[in-house]
């Protein structure tokens, strides 16, 4: 979107009566093709292009966001925006982003822009491929389909203090699912990857013969009793687990006081050795990004070094309640005050393959996928329904199915041990997880 433009509508709004405003402007154009049992089933576009200001009047306020970019449109969404603000009750630690704070000079190139547009016809013989794949995988008998996608958005901030910023990205992808069958019943399985460039795709023939591989592997599920045993957690969904962690560490939770973190900061969470990771910077990353969404420059940094929890992660608002400064961890849609996220988040690896992790465990459940997870925020007592297979002497014996995982979160991380076979698949990764003993509730 034109820079021109949201800085017209940031005058507009100090003309009405802000004294501070930010206008994000966000263009998408995506297409996604998706084929079932050979038959191409849907084609759908999207192209949208949307404003979002964020005005402040004093310590005041508020957020609009629209579709139409008309001049005359435009007008009215400065004039609902200061008379909302004006009506908002205060918040001593709104406000813009602290100046020193700001991204400035050349932001970093991160490779995360691939002009390439595929075709529909291209996407739909991707999609097939893949679904191909599925279904010639022995005792695969149905599919619920496969897909290919392609996305091209920009996100341009202006902020009258200053703050001038593009972010630019494309995204490409390819998943399938397929059910296999035999006398006993079906099961389903499914792969999928993502990423930045069409180049860094993998070839669909590969994601449609996991999906057919891993449906098949399940065939014969068992439930099992209730136990507690060793847990390994598939690399796959593995970062599932680092979830809780963030939003326990997020500034405005700390400033609420609602997280079974909030007392652990500079402490030993992990085992020493462990780090976790958050590279904004990170080429062609899924989660890569120049900025945080209120202009502050971010850098790579680990959340967790030697075990050791070492940073809030904080918005601008959240770090003014703590007496703190921005991480540049803002994150935020067209509407609504800024939250926090991270960006590329990465427990690195260990020295084991999960295999040895198996070998080292000796018996216990592999955690293939995961459902329904419950945590309370305050506790950090966890629980998620799971999938898997059940290993003995270090390899697997058997499927096994409509399993319960739990324990608490503080005590699950001091004990996990990271395996070695880290991908990075999306923006969130982690290699497989061992943890030496977890309730396991069955039939």
């Amino acid at each position: 979107m034109d820079e021109n433009l949201l800085s017209d509508l940031i005058s507009q709004a100090l003309k009405a009566g802000a004294d501070a405003a930010e206008a994000v402007g966000a263009e998408r154009n995506a297409m996604s093709v998706t084929v079932r049992l050979g038959e191409l089933e849907e084609v759908e576009r999207e192209e949208a292009r949307d404003l979002g200001l964020r005005v402040f009047v004093g310590k005041r306020q508020a957020t609009v966001s629209g579709s139409d970019i008309s001049p005359e449109a435009r007008a009215k969404l400065v004039e609902r925006a200061v008379a909302m603000a004006k009506l908002a009750p205060e918040d001593p630690y709104a406000g813009l982003a602290d100046p020193e704070l700001l991204a400035r000079g050349p932001l970093p190139e991160l490779d995360l822009y691939d002009p390439t547009e595929p075709s529909p016809e291209t996407m739909e013989a991707r999609a097939r491929a893949a679904e191909d794949a599925a279904r010639a995988v022995e005792k695969v008998t149905n599919s619920d389909g496969a897909s290919a996608s392609w996305s091209s958005s920009t996100w341009r901030l202006v902020t009258s203090g200053g703050f001038s910023g593009l972010h630019r990205a494309s995204g490409f992808s390819i998943g399938a699912s397929a059910i296999a069958a035999d006398e006993g019943g079906m099961e389903n399985g499914h792969d999928w990857r993502s990423a930045r460039w069409q180049s860094d795709l993998p070839a669909p023939e590969t994601i449609g013969a996991e999906a057919g591989r891993r449906a098949a592997m399940r065939l014969g599920a068992r439930k099992i009793a209730s136990t507690t045993a060793p847990v390994i957690f598939e690399n796959r969904l593995a970062a599932s687990l680092l979830g809780p962690l963030i939003g326990a560490i997020a500034g405005p939770s700390i400033a609420r006081g609602t997280s079974f973190l909030k007392d652990k900061l500079g402490q030993q969470l992990f085992a020493k050795g462990i780090a976790i990771t958050d590279d904004p910077h990170r080429v062609r990353g899924l989660g890569s990004s120049p900025f945080d969404d209120e202009g502050v420059g971010n850098r790579p940094q680990a959340l967790i070094d030697d075990g050791v929890l070492t940073t809030w992660l904080l918005n601008s608002a959240s770090a003014r309640q703590l007496g703190l400064k921005s991480t540049g961890h803002a994150s935020r849609g067209l509407a609504g005050p800024p939250g926090v996220s991270v960006n590329n988040l990465t427990l690195q690896p260990g020295e084991k393959s999960r295999e040895e992790l198996m070998a080292d465990a000796g018996s216990g459940l592999l955690v293939t996928s995961m459902f329904g997870p419950s945590l309370n925020g305050n506790t950090g007592d966890w629980s998620v329904g799971c999938s898997g297979f059940w290993f003995e002497g270090g390899e697997i014996a058997y499927p096994v199915t409509e399993i319960t995982v739990a324990g608490n979160l503080v005590d699950i991380y001091g004990r996990l041990i990271p395996g070695s076979d880290l991908e990075i698949r999306g923006a969130s990764n982690a290699p497989s997880i061992l943890v030496d003993a977890l309730a396991i509730a069955g039939r």
